[in-house]
């Protein structure tokens, strides 16, 4: 058990993809006490690089324990990031684009919150947001509601009393809130990735949705990007 958790006296997981949210989330989980364990899945997708970016983040949060989970998603296909579908590219539209990963939030808060139930862990972060985002439906504020009502019920830790808190900080933030949050948090936004479809280069294209939420939120908060785009 680390000094700090010893200290501080919880623990939470974070849900870690390597991108912009996903940092400020860790970021606002570690200013409110917590001993951070950071949860990381190589689903196989598109965007393997963002891999590489959550260890960065892992790093810079000082998680005592950072688990990169191999599940391979292309198995079952059926998005654009794990299938060869292509990427959308001309901006944000109205409905679910086909970068919705099928049940994807659900698969992740599921092994995390195995990984919490695991370590005595009663507090998950998640960087998901119903403001500036493509409209996955896995990141409304009633699925989070919802999967913390089914935690309670599906797990020993639940059932003895000693429930679980899923935490959504950014849920109602837009990008330029989150770009804000990041520096505030003393974060370099610069470790993190977002880009859905990178170039052979390694850079982010700055067409696919993410790309655009990324660049708007960091030009409506009157921030420098420090994003590399082609």
């Amino acid at each position: 058990m680390s000094d700090n958790l010893d200290k501080q006296g919880r623990r939470a997981i974070v849900l870690l993809s390597g991108g912009l949210d996903s940092m400020v989330s860790g970021g606002i989980a570690r200013e409110q006490g917590f001993a951070l364990a950071a949860l990381t899945i190589d689903y196989n997708q598109r965007h393997r690089v963002e891999l590489e970016a959550a260890k960065r983040v892992a790093a810079a949060l000082e998680v005592d324990r950072h688990v990169t989970m191999p599940l391979n998603l292309r198995a079952f296909g059926g998005s654009s990031l794990t299938d060869d579908i292509e990427v959308p590219k001309n901006g944000v539209m109205p409905g679910i684009p086909s970068t919705y990963v099928p049940a994807r939030n659900t698969i992740f808060l599921s092994l995390a919150l195995g990984f919490a139930e695991a370590t005595g862990a009663r507090d998950i972060f998640l960087g998901v947001n119903a403001l500036d985002y493509s409209g996955y439906p896995d990141c409304r504020p009633e699925f989070i509601a919802a999967f913390q009502h089914l935690a309670d019920l599906a797990t020993r830790m639940g059932v003895e009393g000693q429930g679980f808190t899923i935490h959504a900080p950014l849920q109602h933030m837009t990008k330029a809130d989150i770009a804000r949050e990041a520096a505030r948090l003393g974060l370099d936004a610069g470790m993190s990735w977002s880009c859905y479809d990178p170039t052979p280069e390694g850079r982010h294209c700055g067409l696919c949705d993410s790309c655009r939420l990324r660049a708007k939120g960091f030009a409506e908060a009157g921030l420098p990007d420090p994003t590399v785009y082609a």
